[in-house]
């Protein structure tokens, strides 16, 4: 099964070359179709949005919501020094969670780097008194213990003076009015070139910000040659929101499932045939906000997660480190809650398609092999039609225990009689043997 998807994956490629959807000359690689065909199983990961911002509280955007200067924002890095920061525990924390790779932010919005990049002083090693390589220490770890990373880059910058002509934010930071676009290209490429080149295997480049400037010249081709030229299984996705861009591996929905737009930043995001994601917080915020209490239970997460496997997607779940290098404690017990959940039920999760039935206001379906899994995350009624999709149903059964679950397959569809006295609060799973 996995070498046929693998096949309809290079024939997806070659499809999108013909169109002119593809990056000039660019054909995936072997290693790069083998990686998003992992990618599509993995299902859940962890974000991570950390920073020097985090010393101030109040969100990742801070710098621009505060209309913070570059001159006042260059003390900040002096204050950051996360003595209790320790890799191994966040990677055992994301694995006894039930995810398999980690996403986090080598540089946000404020172009602070949190890796010892050698193209400016501006980042973590030259400019804090931790002067360690968090980013390195980090994928060290996850490479110890079997997670894939991804990096997570923000293409906007509100603190490099060639970030020139500048876009819709960042107006505030009193850099002068002028600047070479073409050399800011080239220092982000140096700084991708250090990240694919010093951290081992990196699985994906998370790009955000091209929004920012949404006309601008990205010389995207020149960038996305490099990435898979310096790693070819390297997956490239942008949180662009748009439909992707020539040479872009897998899609993104941002605090959306594929398809819906509650947010208004998914307007234009038209689902692709590639891997897709759709990324989401434990809170309201995405870098530590120590105001924002506003955590989500962990039904509401297992959920969202069931939801996006059921829509053919996986989820991407951040985490917004505080600035001494732990995560918040509400965070941590969402992900245990989590990890619970999977421990018993992730089969019906991971190495999973989206299921026959499209996704429904009672719940989703998934598919592996022959058994389908319905996910019945709301009850409606004591009896559930289904569409019928072509297909001999022998038996379905809870899967919690195995009992049998009565059901009738005819010219209407399928009626499958709820057992109502053994819903689960969160997911009740029912197995179709087809």
């Amino acid at each position: 099964m996995k070498r046929n998807r693998l096949f309809s994956l290079a024939i997806i490629s070659l499809f999108f070359l013909q169109l002119g959807f593809a990056q000039t000359g660019y054909i995936p690689s072997p290693e790069n179709l083998k990686n998003r065909e992992w990618f599509h199983d993995a299902k859940f990961g962890l974000f991570i949005h950390w920073g020097v911002y985090s010393t101030l509280e109040n969100g990742e955007w801070v710098m621009h919501q505060k209309a913070i200067s570059k001159t006042t924002y260059q003390q900040q890095p002096d204050f950051f020094n996360p003595i209790n920061f320790d890799p191994k525990e966040w990677v055992a924390i994301a694995k006894a969670a039930g995810m398999k790779y980690i996403t986090i932010t080598t540089r946000h919005h404020d172009g602070f780097a949190m890796f010892g990049t050698k193209q400016s002083d501006w980042n973590i090693v030259d400019r804090t008194p931790y002067k360690k390589d968090v980013i390195k220490m980090l994928a060290d770890e996850c490479h110890k213990q079997g997670i894939k990373i991804f990096f997570y880059y923000s293409q906007l910058d509100w603190y490099q003076n060639d970030y020139y002509p500048r876009g819709n934010t960042g107006q505030y930071s009193g850099r002068p009015d002028s600047g070479n676009w073409n050399k800011y290209i080239d220092y982000m490429n140096a700084q991708l070139t250090e990240l694919l080149t010093n951290y081992g295997e990196g699985s994906g480049i998370w790009f955000d910000g091209m929004w920012d400037k949404r006309n601008a010249d990205w010389q995207l081709d020149k960038t996305y040659s490099l990435i898979h030229k310096l790693q070819p299984q390297c997956m490239i996705g942008s949180n662009h929101h748009l439909a992707p861009n020539p040479g872009e591996d897998f899609q993104m929905f941002e605090k959306d499932l594929p398809g819906n737009n509650t947010t208004g930043f998914n307007g234009e995001s038209k689902i692709s045939t590639l891997p897709l994601e759709t990324c989401e917080t434990t809170n309201d915020s995405w870098g530590f906000n120590i105001f924002d209490k506003n955590f989500k239970s962990v039904k509401s997460v297992v959920q969202l997660l069931v939801k996006a496997a059921g829509n053919n997607a996986n989820l991407l779940l951040n985490v917004g480190p505080m600035p001494n290098g732990k995560f918040p404690p509400q965070a941590v017990e969402i992900l245990k809650g989590i990890g619970e959940w999977v421990d018993k039920n992730g089969e019906t999760i991971y190495g999973t398609n989206g299921g026959p039935v499209t996704p429904k206001s009672w719940g989703v379906t998934t598919e592996k092999g022959n058994e389908v899994f319905v996910h019945l995350l709301n009850s409606e009624g004591s009896n559930l039609l289904l569409p019928d999709f072509g297909k001999k149903i022998k038996s379905i059964k809870l899967y919690k225990d195995g009992s049998e679950v009565k059901f009738r397959q005819d010219e209407f569809g399928i009626t499958i009689m709820i057992p109502n006295g053994n819903l689960d609060d969160i997911d009740t799973i029912l197995v179709m043997d087809l």
